[in-house]
């Protein structure tokens, strides 16, 4: 079974189908070819509450790059259209507890259809 990532704060973005790309602290293991299943939420899940598939996804490509440097195409990618890159670096940061100048994962990915 194909592993879980998730995309708790990006899930309506994932459902829309307008993300195609996400920023992690980590997955440095990925690579091209990976299938994972996005999910709701993978960790922190309370007494009875099960995992959420959103779809399978393909790993097209990581790349290590400096958090501050994103642009605000890649912002589009990641699926807000509406912020600007000052405000993507504020909001990954709180959200994941690191500095701007963190050197993170960009993983492009696109969704699949697995066939059993």
């Amino acid at each position: 079974m194909p592993r879980g990532m998730s995309f708790w704060l990006t899930q309506q973005q994932m459902r829309d189908e307008i993300k195609g790309v996400t920023r992690r602290c980590g997955w440095w293991f990925l690579k091209p070819g990976d299938i994972l299943h996005a999910m709701e939420k993978c960790q922190g899940l309370k007494k009875g509450e099960k995992q959420v598939l959103i779809y399978p996804i393909q790993i097209i490509s990581t790349r290590p790059e400096v958090l501050f440097t994103i642009t605000h195409e890649e912002c589009v990618r990641e699926g807000f259209p509406n912020l600007t890159p000052i405000g993507f670096v504020d909001m990954f940061c709180k959200a994941n507890g690191c500095p701007p100048t963190e050197e993170v994962n960009r993983i492009a990915f696109k969704r699949v259809n697995l066939h059993c």
